[in-house]
């Protein structure tokens, strides 16, 4: 497997400089090609009887014209910032309706995306706080998702591997083997999970399947944890890690994906990148 296609969300706050920074470091890393994705937020027009369509357009044009003209804003920044960075290609899409959605369709044509932490201070919206969750729910490929502080001019050097057997740890362990075969440093966490504790002291198993892909993993057992959020990010500050990668955790109520405890709190905590996979 290969990074043929790094996606990135793009938009008009301070952080996303440094997403744009590191998807274009990685694309250029990985031979990657990179794509911009900029939601515009402009909704679709709703379906108006023909007696108020006039009054209706003119209502929606104004904002729609203001969003889209900071979107292509971002996009020109965008085209600007990494055009002496070195990926080998790169485009940028401007994309109607919902945020989420929007980044989820783009995305989901590629290896890798890259969103943001979410910043509870600048996003004063519910579904701006959810979105990388929704995203990393939904889109059905690896998600890289950037704390909302600091600087990450490498990632991927040394990587913490979370790993209690389950479906989406594999998911996500397979999706980040670009990533773990250019690491200096792989350390795998075996977390015992109730659900499936006996596929979780499999550690060894895992570190057996990464090294038939020549990749050399340290062990390390973590069983009977009360807190795992709390445990997997000391393990991570201990072993000096710039990535963590484990599965991302949800179920389905009515129309909603629902975060687990784990994946919720590691979102909520982590200072260094989690790639995820749902």
């Amino acid at each position: 497997m290969t990074l043929s296609t790094i996606a990135v969300h793009l938009d008009h706050t301070e952080r996303c400089e440094a997403r744009a920074l590191l998807a274009a470091r990685l694309a250029k890393r990985h031979g990657s090609h990179l794509r911009g994705i900029v939601p515009t937020s402009v909704r679709k027009e709703a379906v108006m009887p023909p007696r108020y369509a006039a009054e209706g357009l003119a209502v929606m044009v104004s904002p729609s014209l203001h969003l889209r003209r900071r979107a292509e804003t971002v996009a020109h920044i965008f085209l600007d910032r990494v055009r002496g960075l070195g990926p080998p290609s790169f485009d940028v899409r401007l994309v109607d309706g919902e945020p989420v959605d929007a980044i989820v369709a783009q995305g989901r044509a590629g290896d890798l995306l890259i969103v943001g932490q979410a910043d509870g201070s600048a996003a004063v919206e519910d579904a701006a706080r959810r979105l990388p969750e929704e995203v990393m729910l939904h889109a059905g490929v690896s998600v890289l998702i950037l704390p909302r502080t600091g600087r990450f001019d490498a990632v991927g050097d040394k990587v913490l591997v979370a790993w209690d057997g389950g479906r989406e740890a594999a998911f996500s362990v397979r999706g980040a083997l670009p990533l773990l075969r250019r690491a200096s440093q792989v350390t795998l966490v075996s977390m015992e999970h109730a659900r499936d504790a006996a596929a979780a002291r499999c550690g060894c198993e895992a570190a057996s399947w990464l090294r038939r892909h020549d990749i050399e993993a340290v062990v390390e057992q973590r069983a009977g944890c009360a807190d795992f959020a709390a445990t997997l990010l000391g393990c991570a500050s201990m072993a000096g890690a710039d990535l963590i990668v484990m599965g991302g955790y949800g179920h389905a109520r009515s129309r909603e994906r629902i975060l687990g405890g784990v994946t919720r709190d590691v979102l909520a905590r982590a200072c260094v990148p989690v790639l995820m996979a749902h």
